[in-house]
Parts: C-alpha cells; sequence; structure tokens
C-alpha cells in the first residue's frame, strides 16, 4: 500500500469523478467533508496532499482545483509534481534535539522562533549531529571547511563560539553545542 495520501475535500464531483474512472493513482484516496475528521487524519499523516475546489485557512499540503475543466492526465501530473514538492520539503527537514533544521531555508526552528543559519552552520550542526562522540577539530576542519588537518587556524573554534552565541541569544540555550577535551559535541 502506498504512503503517499491523496485528500479530497469537500468537493464531491472529484472524488466521483475520480471512483468512477478507477484510476491508480499510485496513492490512497480518501473523501472527506468535515473539517475536523481532516485536522484528525492528517495529524497522523506525513505524506499527504488535499485537493479542494476553494481555498480553506489552516490546512497544510493544499492543492486547489479552481480552474476546471482539466484533462485528466493534467490533474494526474500537478497531484504528481505536488506529491513531488512535499516530498523535497519533509526531506529538507531534520531533527535535532528538540530543533527542526531546515535545510532549504536554512533555519533552526523551536516552537515558532526561527533562527537564520549559514550554510557552514548548518553543515556544522548536521555533522555534529551524527556523530555519537565528540568530533575533533581537525575532523570538523576537513569534513566541513576542507581544510588540511595540519593547518594552524582557529576558523573551528571561530565558528563554533559564534554559533553558540545565536543559539543562545536566540533560544537561551547554552548546552546545545558542548566542549569536550576530545573537541564538541550535541548535548
Amino acid at each position: 500500500m502506498s504512503n503517499q495520501n491523496l485528500i479530497i475535500y469537500k468537493f464531491t464531483e472529484l472524488y466521483q469523478i475520480l471512483v468512477e474512472l478507477g484510476l491508480d493513482l499510485n496513492c490512497n484516496i480518501i473523501f472527506l467533508d468535515n473539517e475536523d475528521f481532516l485536522n484528525e487524519k492528517v495529524k497522523n499523516l506525513s505524506n499527504y496532499l488535499v485537493i479542494s475546489n476553494k481555498k480553506y485557512l489552516n490546512i497544510d499540503n493544499q492543492f486547489v482545483l479552481d480552474n476546471a475543466p482539466i484533462s485528466i492526465f493534467k490533474l494526474i501530473e500537478k497531484i504528481n509534481v505536488e506529491f513531488l514538492k512535499i516530498q523535497f520539503n519533509n526531506q529538507s527537514k531534520v531533527k535535532v534535539n528538540k530543533y527542526i533544521i531546515d535545510l532549504n531555508s536554512r533555519e533552526m526552528l523551536l516552537n515558532k522562533t526561527k533562527l537564520k543559519l549559514t550554510e557552514k552552520e548548518i553543515n556544522t550542526i548536521t555533522y555534529l549531529s551524527k556523530s555519537d562522540k565528540p568530533v575533533s577539530i581537525g575532523e570538523l576542519q576537513e569534513k566541513v571547511w576542507s581544510y588540511q588537518s595540519n593547518m594552524e587556524t582557529h576558523t573551528v573554534e571561530t565558528h563554533i563560539y559564534r554559533l553558540r552565541k545565536k543559539i543562545l541569544n536566540t533560544f537561551n540555550d547554552n548546552d546545545f553545542i558542548i566542549s569536550e577535551k576530545n573537541g564538541y559535541q550535541i548535548n
């Protein structure tokens, strides 16, 4: 069974057409006409698209089909493109402890608070988060900055210091990246 879910919301005609044609859209097709049921259903789904014939507020992953008539092939193409966009956005979010790191927008998120990060800061956090032990300065120089590990530079220490300060100022978290005698680690 597919892990994509196509939810037809308050659009009876479209649901009836899809059922009547018996198209294999390679997704689960669900019809809902109650907002409470919709909210309850999408809580447990990660890969879903809601199609309706008008824009509804507070509905994520919504595709509005308001330019009917449309060929069925064009509709299937649009549905597939929307699922690809959703998949791309879902893959760009990485959970690191209590934070979400959005790789596309280069933001660190906690609840409604956002912190804009540089590409090196994102790379540093994701690299550190993949290690279960402290990462040495030399390893970070080599893997994140592509420097030779025998070069004398304080680039890593300076970037870590600035990154910690940004996180402290935005999230009041002084323990996200900790210093160990062997290097740095995500706490």
